[in-house]
């Protein structure tokens, strides 16, 4: 049963901290009726607390862990200790279930939900009829725990289903998102191309035609002009090959991360003015991760000269834990607003959903921090072995 994908870390720590606050809120009840049942059940919702906190720590750092297995195990297995502890607490214990079945479906998919959804479910009832000295007549409990397996049941369907669906949905986005950026990489190259061997060919060849004329010519005047006519020449070839560079290299076959950075280095510091740091580990990437790479930490560079003023950026890329990370931070004037991942679809950010859906596309994730102090633009994806 395969996991569908989860393009945002926002909704996983959510559910970790919505965990944690019923943990506590249970806890803080039980406090205010004076720790009934021995202490029992206060000493459960205390575990439960711990592995919250635990949990919404871990999810806050690696929010794919949070899918693992033992996250739901023992979600469950807390509630049914809860339960056997205080048997008073079985309908609140049943809404906490039907609250977790609903999240893990939705974070699972519909097959992994609905597996989760049986098993919780079986086991809370299985283990409250073994425990017995149910709140309720055996006849009516039988009633309540059919419902409740129906109900979990029919939740993890419903709730799976929907984040199904909309996976798929945005499996297709990213498929168009990659197509559509596979088109822009083609038509860059070919007018890379097109630049260098026409209008830069040809204003190299007049160049040379006007030296042999001026070497030639005796007349100041006419010297003059000629010289006029080499130095608009020269800044003609200056500036298309600014832009065949401002294209970015098309053969990341032949050309590593590192060489195409170095490429734009002097031109970048001759359009922004600005202080280039660079860190690049000598790192083997396959062409189509070195290009995305090399278009975030464009986009950023480029952002950071155009809008933000900076005078100092500073570029790394390395190894770390089995993943890429590419970090472009300048010293520039930050962002207004406090998150621009979220408004990088309105116009004028444009340049921000590009980066987001590049390390979408590398199965990575954009982190984006702006204050007026400056820009941090940070890229982590797993590093793929050409």
């Amino acid at each position: 049963m395969r996991r569908v994908p989860i393009d945002s870390a926002g909704p996983i720590v959510v559910f970790a901290a919505a965990r944690l606050a019923v943990a506590v809120v249970a806890l803080a009840a039980l406090a205010v009726v004076g720790f009934p049942y021995e202490g029992r059940a206060a000493g459960v919702l205390a575990v439960m607390v711990v592995w919250s906190a635990a949990i919404l720590i871990a999810t806050r750092r690696e929010p794919h862990r949070a899918f693992h297995p033992a996250v739901p195990a023992i979600d469950f297995t807390l509630l049914l200790g809860l339960e056997l502890a205080a048997p008073d607490t079985l309908g609140a214990v049943r809404l906490a279930a039907l609250f977790l079945i609903a999240a893990h479906a939705h974070f699972q998919g519909e097959r992994r939900g609905l597996a989760v959804a049986a098993v919780a479910s079986t086991g809370l009832v299985v283990g409250s009829a073994i425990r017995g000295d149910a709140p309720v007549d055996s006849d009516v409990l039988g009633f309540y725990e059919a419902v409740f397996i129906l109900s979990s049941l029919a939740t993890a369907v419903v709730v799976g289903l929907l984040r199904t669906s909309e996976s798929a949905s945005r499996l297709r986005a990213r498929e168009l998102s990659r197509r559509t950026m596979q088109a822009e990489s083609e038509v860059r190259r070919r007018v890379a191309e097109s630049i260098h061997d026409g209008p830069v060919q040809e204003l190299i060849g007049l160049d040379m035609i006007l030296s042999a004329a001026r070497s030639e010519c005796g007349e100041v005047r006419v010297g003059d002009l000629i010289d006029e006519a080499r130095d608009l020449v020269s800044r003609n070839v200056r500036a298309l090959r600014d832009e065949i560079v401002e294209l970015g290299p098309y053969a990341f076959q032949e050309m590593t991360f590192g060489t195409a950075i170095e490429n734009c280095l002097p031109v970048w510091q001759r359009r922004y003015g600005f202080e280039i740091r660079l860190a690049i580990e000598r790192i083997e990437l396959s062409p189509e991760m070195a290009g995305d790479l090399f278009r975030i930490a464009q986009e950023a560079v480029v952002n950071a000269g155009r809008h933000a003023e900076a005078t100092r950026v500073e570029l790394s890329l390395r190894a770390v834990d089995g993943r890429i990370e590419l970090r472009v931070a300048d010293d520039g004037h930050g962002f207004d607003g406090n998150n621009q991942l979220a408004s990088s679809r309105e116009p004028g950010h444009l340049g921000l959903a590009s980066m987001r859906e590049r390390a979408e596309l590398m199965d990575g994730k954009l982190e984006i921090e702006s204050s007026e102090r400056g820009t941090r633009v940070m890229v982590l994806a797993p590093l793929k072995v050409p």
